[in-house]
Parts: structure tokens; C-alpha cells; sequence
């Protein structure tokens, strides 16, 4: 009896009922390919929705939970002539690298067979003078026979076997006219020489197949480095977890056992396996994942650490608050994989062009082998040509066009800590001409930040912050943080409105406001100092010092103001801060036109406006609390926490405390357009001018072969372009 998998750890459930799963498909080659497959599964009442990505060979499938087993899913694949198994990322790596040894052998038993077949033609060929008998030329010509029908039943597979499935399903895919030319070449080179005719296409045929082999494994490599270029995640991803039992002991389980509010350790040189927060230890923690820096930052209790983050060098003891899915590296993933899944405007036009040009072929390749007959030409020459239609008009350039940038652009940003949240988003921004930016959490840090920390002496700074420490206060946990989280006071009492006391060496220690701490003096002067901070006071005995806390700008808010400036779009702030924050913000960054104290259907008029004038809006803003604002514009982004990245209501989002990632967006969207445009007209092009050659008779189905794998290259190595240096070349256009 055979034994049946259980898929339903595969499966994702989602809200609203929803499951899915995502799963890996062998076979996908063409436009044609996907809309077999997404038609096929439309068909099924109980799929709600089904998504090919092209270039990873990848099927996302979503059901109504209950409706549908997720054996059904492959089952019906295969019913598409389609084999498809769930997606895990470690067995993709190895089904990539298993197929590309099983091209390149194909690849070299066509090129070995080639060449012997080559020299024997070559030997007719200079006896076609007279030099050679015809049963010289017969033995040759059935030598080549012996050598091109083995080779082609075996290094053609590739095609072969994929043109079965699709016929199999009822359907046609790129590898049925390919597959049609070279049976239909070997067949009539068989039948040429067994009536001894001057001319057999065996040559032709083995060549053929070489030459697409060649295209094809270097199609396989370029997908390749698409995927490794879509930035897997897998990597980061711990499969089990340590967890700590009450009586000290540890246990090591795998992920999906580790539970919310489960303790569990994490020893240095391993990866944080869950999200949560630090309950004892020290160490550091490289958190490039979530905040692009490279530098070690130090952790301690209370502190938020991120699965995918590296511990470098103190255990520690962490409580789970998400494992598995939920945590920040699986909201990454998501966001990465819907990125390159998406449809954008350009992608549908692609596929449907491609998939409405692929009925064309067969029809051309028929019209013009009747059309030769007609007019006089012989059967077999006028075959021969149809077979070179069959080969040239192959619209695989035309659907990899669009899809190829797309992916690559969406890993570019990736890699910047940008995520793409809408499959148009890309196309939307590059033809963003303003951008807006709130100013609180956007053009500022999210949270408050200490402005005098160079007029306050460590010593001062430790003692206020472990009383900061015991209060929630925003201001307090401010001082606390800069002063790097210690350890806090015991037995505080909390004076409500006022502040926070307790007893320290004999004296009482108090952090509140300058009244509740006698420091007015003194917080005159800060307030002057710092005329938009707000001011937290602090007194131990007769010591007073007064810490101002507030908005810091973005480390690199100033150059990114200026890059996009130099990119073509004017700078704008709208804001519901009060006027002389929003003032003091948009004179350091020497934006002119700003305006303050907006309510949100305030900035939504304001969008409006613009919006009446012709100008195609980005908007910048939180994530959370401007999502009127990010929905109403043309296209927007939001710096987002960690914490809230899933919550985000921008277009794209990004991670960690520089506004770079802003302007380097544009330029790679904008790049990423003039890419797609470029690979669309090229397809066009190509077929606009290879058809025409191929219905005269001036082209061989060699010609054919390396035309077709030729156009298909191209537009993958273009496509590639989208991730190399995108700020630099647009900044060098706009100058």
C-alpha cells in the first residue's frame, strides 16, 4: 500500500478562513505554462486563488479552510502535467542544483554528437561535386542517423517531456513547437535518406537541440541567481529552540513546539530563534536584519531581540513572544514572497500578450508551410521553414520580460531593508514627482531621544536612569535608554502628575517635573537651549540636573531631503506637531513649504489639492497613525518598527532608523520602469523582425534555436541591471 504524506503542516491559515500553501512546480517555462496552471486551479470552485511566479517556478494556492484537502492541490497539478511538491527550501537548493547537472550532462552528449555529425556533414558537403558515390554519401548520412536519434531521444528530454504534459493536460506550452520541429526534422531526415536523397537535417536537428540546451541551462543559471537574489530566508530560520524548564534544566524542541510566554536560552554564536524579550543576561546582538546596522549592539534585560539576529557573545534568557510564524523574520518572508509574487500593471500586460501571441505560432508555422506548397516550393523545403517558424516565434522573451525585473528589483530592496507591499507599488513610485513627509516618526525618530546628554555627567545620568527605569513614562525610558538600560531602583514610589521618588544612600532621589524637583532655574535654561524639547527634572540631595528630551531628525534625514531634491522632487512637510517643532525640522532641512497642526482630514484635502494639480504624490508617514494619509496618495512608504511591521499601511515599508532607503527606492523603481520598457520593446522588436526572416526562408532552424535562446538571455541579463548602483546612474541622468 502506498504511503500518503500528511501536507497539512504545509499549509497556512490565515483570517477570514483562508488557508494556503505554497508549493514548488516543475515545468513552468513560459507565459503559457502559468496561465495553464492559474486557469486550470480557477476551475475549481473551492480555490479561491492561484499565483505563478515565473521566475522562482513557485505556485501560491489559497482555499476556503475546510474546502479542500492540500493533496488535492498537487493532485490537480499533476492533472496539468505539472509535478509539484511543497515548497522547502532546502529541497528547492537541491532540486536547482540536481537540474542543472542533468542539463549540463544533456548539454555535453548534444555538443559531443554535434560535432561527430558535423564532421560527416562536412564530409558530404565537400563531396557534393561528384567526389563522393551515393552510397558513400548514403553510409554517411545513416552513420549521422545512428549517431542524432539516440542523442535526440536522450539529451532532448528536457523539451520532450514537457511538451507530453502539456499535450497530456489539453494544453500547449513554449516546448510543443520545439518538440514539433525537431521530431519533424529527424522524421523527414529519415525518410530523405532511406530514398537517398542528397539532403538529411540530422546535423540541423542535433544542433538545434544543443543550441537549446545551451539557452537553457544558462536560463536555469540566471534563475538561479534570481532566487538567490530574492534573499531566502530560510538561512536565518532556526528549526529548534532550547527551552528552559522551571527547575533549570533545558530541553532542545523544534520550533513549532516553542509557545508564547515559554523562556528559552539562546548561547552565544546562535541565532535568536524566537521574538521576545530579554529576561536575564548580557551580551550583544547584531541586528543588521532589522535596522541595517553592522555594529554589535549591547542587549540586556528588557530588551527586545528578533529571531534571525545573531547572539555574539553572553547567554541569554529570553521570553517568547512569537515562534515560528508571527515573528519578524516570517513577516519579512511574507512581505519578500508577496513582493515577487504581485501582478503589477506591466507583468499583466506581459503574460497576456505572450499568452494570446502563443496560439499564433502553430497557426504561422501551418500558414506558412501551406503558403510555400502553394507557391510552388518542395515539401520538404517548405517543412523545413515551417520548422524555423515553429522555433523563432517561441514567446519566451516576451514573458520573461517583465517578470525578470520585477524580482530582481524587488531583492534590491530587499537587501536596503525595503519591502514592497503591492505588486503596482514599484511602477507607482517611479512615477512619483513630489514627496510629502510627515514629520513626528518619519522625518524624526520614533522615540523621544535625550538632546543634552553632553551636559549631563555619567555619573548623574546612570542614577537618574535607574530611577527612569522604574517608570513608563516615554520621557523617563528616554533618559533610561541613553544611559543604557540599568538596572532600576527598589521600593519607588510613584507621585502621580508629578513624577517618581525613592531612597538612595539615605537621601531621596526624585525624577519628575522641575516644580516636583525644585530645578525651575535650571529648566529655564534648558528650555532655552532646547525651545521645542520637553523637560524632565532630576534632584538627589542637593544635586539638580535637567535632562531635555525630544525629537532627534534622522541621521541622514539632510542627504535624503538633498538626493531627492537632485532626483526631481520637491520636498514637502505635513504635519499635526505644533508650529514651532514643525518650524525648527523644516529649517534644518531647509524645506520650504511645510504646514503644521493638521488633522488627518486636513492632509487628506491637502493630497487632494495636489492631486487636482497634476502632481503625482509619494507619501511618507507612519504607518500607523497616517493611514488615511498613505492610502489617499499616488503611492506610499513608511519607516516602521519592527513591531509594527505587519500592521503597516504604506505601499512599501522599510526597516531601521536612516530615510535613505527613500530615495534609493525611487531610483531603483525608477530604473526598474526604464528596464521593463526596455525588455518589452526588445521582445517586440525581436519578434517584429525574426518572424518576417523566418516566413521568407532566410533563416535555418539553427539560426532559429539561437535566436530564441539568444532574446531570452537578454532580457534576463537586462533585468539584472536593476540592482547595480541605482542611485548613482539615476543621479548621473538627472545631472
Amino acid at each position: 500500500m502506498a504511503t500518503q504524506q500528511d501536507l497539512s503542516v504545509f499549509v497556512r491559515h490565515g483570517e477570514g478562513g483562508v488557508a494556503g500553501m505554497e508549493l514548488a512546480v516543475e515545468g513552468i517555462r513560459c507565459a503559457g505554462c502559468m496561465h495553464a496552471i492559474e486557469s486550470g486551479l480557477a476551475k475549481d470552485a473551492s480555490i479561491l486563488k492561484a499565483r505563478v511566479n515565473l521566475a522562482l517556478k513557485r505556485v501560491t494556492v489559497e482555499w476556503k479552510d475546510g474546502a479542500l484537502r492540500p493533496e488535492g492541490v498537487i493532485e490537480r497539478l499533476g492533472a496539468l502535467g505539472f509535478k509539484a511538491y511543497p515548497f522547502l527550501p532546502s529541497a528547492e537548493r537541491d532540486s536547482v542544483t540536481l537540474e542543472e547537472r542533468r542539463l549540463l550532462r544533456y548539454l555535453a552528449v548534444a555538443g559531443f554528437a554535434a560535432m561527430n555529425i558535423m564532421l560527416l556533414s562536412v564530409s558530404v558537403w565537400s563531396g557534393a561535386n561528384g567526389d563522393l558515390s551515393p552510397v558513400t554519401r548514403d553510409f554517411f548520412h545513416w552513420l549521422s542517423a545512428l549517431i542524432a536519434l539516440p542523442t535526440a531521444a536522450y539529451a532532448g528530454r528536457p523539451f520532450f517531456e514537457s511538451a507530453l504534459r502539456a499535450l497530456r493536460a489539453g494544453g500547449v506550452n513554449m516546448d510543443v513547437p520545439i518538440t514539433l520541429g525537431i521530431v519533424l526534422a529527424l522524421g523527414m531526415s529519415v525518410v530523405e535518406t532511406a530514398n537517398h536523397s542528397d539532403h538529411a537535417y540530422f546535423d540541423g536537428a542535433v544542433m538545434l537541440i544543443f543550441f537549446l540546451l545551451i539557452g537553457r541551462y544558462l536560463d536555469q543559471m540566471m534563475r538561479r541567481r534570481t532566487r538567490d537574489l530574492a534573499g531566502n530566508l530560510a538561512a536565518l530560520k532556526a528549526e529548534t529552540a532550547t527551552r528552559l524548564l522551571p527547575d533549570g534544566t533545558t530541553v532542545t524542541l523544534p520550533i513549532a513546539a516553542i509557545a508564547p510566554g515559554d523562556l528559552v536560552l539562546v548561547q552565544p554564536g546562535e541565532r535568536v530563534c524566537v521574538d521576545g524579550r530579554v529576561e536575564s543576561g548580557r551580551s550583544e546582538i547584531d541586528r543588521s536584519l532589522v535596522t541595517g546596522e553592522t555594529d554589535p549592539a549591547p542587549i540586556a534585560a528588557g530588551g527586545q531581540v528578533h529571531a534571525g539576529t545573531m547572539n555574539l557573545s553572553g547567554a541569554l534568557s529570553v521570553r517568547v513572544e512569537a515562534a515560528g510564524t508571527g515573528t519578524l523574520l516570517d513577516e519579512i518572508d511574507k512581505l519578500m514572497a508577496q513582493a515577487v509574487e504581485s501582478r503589477s500593471r506591466y507583468v499583466r500586460l506581459s503574460d497576456r500578450a505572450a499568452r494570446l501571441y502563443a496560439p499564433l505560432v502553430h497557426a504561422t508555422a501551418l500558414a506558412t508551410l501551406v503558403g510555400w506548397i502553394v507557391f510552388g516550393l518542395a515539401w520538404h523545403q517548405a517543412l523545413i521553414i515551417a520548422i524555423t517558424v515553429l522555433i523563432i516565434t517561441c514567446p519566451c522573451a516576451l514573458g520573461l520580460a517583465i517578470p525578470a525585473v520585477q524580482v530582481v528589483a524587488a531583492s534590491a530592496l530587499f537587501r536596503r531593508q525595503v519591502m514592497l507591499k503591492e505588486g503596482d507599488a514599484l511602477e507607482r513610485l517611479a512615477e512619483a514627482d513630489m514627496v510629502v513627509f510627515d514629520k513626528t516618526g518619519t522625518l524624526t525618530l520614533p522615540e523621544p531621544d535625550l538632546l543634552n546628554a553632553d551636559a549631563i555627567g555619567p555619573e548623574i545620568l546612570r542614577a537618574a536612569a535607574s530611577l527612569a527605569a522604574a517608570s513608563r513614562h516615554p520621557l523617563a525610558q528616554a533618559i533610561g535608554r541613553a544611559a543604557g538600560s540599568p538596572a532600576p531602583c527598589a521600593e519607588t514610589q510613584e507621585h502621580r502628575g508629578l513624577g517618581i521618588a525613592a531612597l538612595v544612600a539615605g537621601e531621596e532621589m526624585r525624577l519628575g517635573s522641575p516644580a516636583f524637583c525644585d530645578a525651575e532655574a535650571l529648566a529655564a535654561e534648558a528650555g532655552a537651549r532646547f525651545p521645542t524639547a520637553s523637560l524632565i527634572a532630576w534632584r538627589h540631595g542637593d544635586r539638580r540636573a535637567v535632562f531635555a528630551v525630544g525629537q532627534k531628525l534622522r541621521p541622514d534625514a539632510r542627504a535624503c531631503v538633498e538626493k531627492l531634491r537632485r532626483l526631481g522632487l520637491e520636498p514637502v512637510i505635513l504635519s499635526g506637531d505644533r508650529e514651532a517643532a514643525v518650524a525648527a525640522v523644516a529649517r534644518d532641512l531647509g524645506i520650504a513649504d511645510w504646514r503644521s497642526g493638521l488633522r488627518p482630514d486636513e492632509k487628506l484635502h491637502a493630497l487632494d489639492d495636489l492631486a487636482k494639480h497634476g502632481r503625482k504624490v509619494l507619501m511618507v508617514g507612519d504607518g500607523l497613525n497616517d493611514a488615511p494619509a498613505l492610502a489617499k496618495a499616488h503611492v506610499s512608504m513608511s519607516p516602521i518598527s519592527a513591531t509594527h511591521l505587519a500592521q503597516a499601511a504604506a505601499d512599501i515599508v522599510f526597516l531601521g532608523d536612516s530615510l535613505s532607503p527613500v530615495a534609493t527606492s525611487l531610483a531603483i523603481a525608477r530604473k526598474a520602469r526604464a528596464l521593463m520598457m526596455e525588455n518589452l520593446w526588445f521582445a517586440v522588436l525581436y519578434n517584429a523582425v525574426a518572424v518576417p526572416i523566418a516566413i521568407a526562408g532566410l533563416a535555418t532552424p539553427l539560426v532559429a534555436a539561437a535566436a530564441m535562446s539568444g532574446s531570452s538571455l537578454v532580457v534576463t541579463l537586462n533585468a539584472l541591471r536593476a540592482a547595480h548602483r541605482p542611485v548613482a546612474a539615476i543621479e548621473e541622468a538627472a545631472s
